[in-house]
């Protein structure tokens, strides 16, 4: 199936603060209907980005076009109040003197009849018709945002740029409210831009997901393919913990306590990681101190010491220090699972979910 044509293109966009480059060449692409993610740790030019395309801050290089039209950049700027784009951000930004429905229909023009039906067809959708005519400081967070929300939506914008919108809300309302929030977003088929620096929230809205990095993008995709193919050992861990070990190249080969793994195009003699995740890590609880099995079909399996076990509600986590060079090696184990320190046993790993990188990248 073709996409539709890009809503918003933002291309090589560049911002300087005292000459250091926030933004550095920053260019993608929003389609109606796709939730796009900006990710990336704080201070890495997430939420200039956004407000470049906003319109509330001017980028130094690189232009903004919406439907095809330069809007901001070759000397050209449309202020924000025309481009047709929806805000939210962390804050929410009620009025504290205006009720529910007169937050709502602020930003609507034309007829009074026409407006408050708008309004009352927005807080049906976010189910709050019985806090029309409550104010802000009286509702919860949750009923705060889906305003907020229900605000942004209300001048039908076909861009809507959210900014860290749920982070204030504790971890059970924030499922609820995102979800929420999404599907009315793609049900206007709007193109969306959400700034986060939670993978899990991208993982769980995104259609694509931008990984930035000192104001560059660092890996655009898939969350499936982002996640799966990383492009460096910093962009997988950025998605769970991994573990990381390190061997020395011989002819495309590198010696590990799981063997022998490949290491195409790296030099002899350099340095290589291998990073796999804990939940990647088998446990056989079979072998016991055996010794290894050849049938084993995860790769050659190698005997740890447990360090340390935590159980952390649905799973254990479980810290092993490998014979083969003291490294430690951490796995995740559904359900409860705490040996005791000291105890030996034999793990293996997804040779299919290991990934090689140049030590150090």
């Amino acid at each position: 199936m073709e996409r539709a044509a890009p809503r918003l293109k933002a291309s090589h966009l560049t911002r300087r603060f005292d000459g250091r480059a926030v933004v550095d060449d920053v260019s993608f692409e929003l389609r109606p209907g796709e939730v796009t993610c900006l990710l990336g740790p704080s201070g890495c030019g997430k939420s200039t980005t956004l407000r470049i395309l906003a319109g509330v801050d001017v980028q130094d290089e690189g232009e903004v076009a919406i439907d095809g039209k330069i809007i901001a950049g070759q000397g050209r700027f449309l202020a924000p109040e025309h481009r047709g784009v929806g805000l939210m951000f962390q804050d929410f930004a009620l009025f504290p003197h205006l009720t529910v429905a007169q937050n709502v229909g602020f930003g609507l023009s034309g007829a009074r009849a026409a407006r408050d039906e708008r309004v009352a067809a927005l807080l049906q959708r976010v189910n709050l018709c019985a806090h029309a005519d409550d104010y802000p400081h009286q509702l919860s967070g949750g009923e705060q945002q889906r305003v907020a929300l229900a605000r942004a939506l209300a001048p039908k914008p076909r861009i809507m740029l959210m900014d860290e919108p749920f982070s204030g809300l504790d971890n059970r309302l924030r499922d609820a409210v995102r979800d929420e929030t999404l599907e009315h977003l793609k049900e206007a088929d709007t193109a969306v831009l959400l700034v986060t620096h939670e993978p899990d929230e991208a993982m769980r809205m995104a259609d694509e997901i931008i990984l930035m990095r000192d104001g560059r993008i660092v890996q655009a995709g898939s969350p499936y393919n982002i996640y799966h193919a990383p492009v460096d050992r910093a962009a997988a861990a950025f998605f769970s913990d991994v573990n990381i070990i390190r061997g020395k190249v011989n002819g495309a080969l590198t010696e590990t306590p799981f063997g022998m793994f490949l290491a195409p195009g790296y030099a002899d003699g350099s340095t290589v990681e291998i990073v796999f995740r804990p939940q990647h890590v088998a446990i056989d609880f079979d072998r016991g101190g055996k010794g290894p099995n050849p049938t084993v079909s995860q790769g050659t399996p190698a005997r740890g010491i447990v360090e340390r076990a935590r159980f952390m509600g649905n799973e254990s986590l479980v810290e092993f220090r490998m014979d083969h060079d003291g490294s430690i090696v951490t796995a995740v184990v559904p359900a409860v699972f705490l040996p005791k320190p000291g105890m030996a046993l034999w793990l293996s790993i997804r040779r299919d979910r290991c990934f090689v990188f140049s030590a150090g990248a």
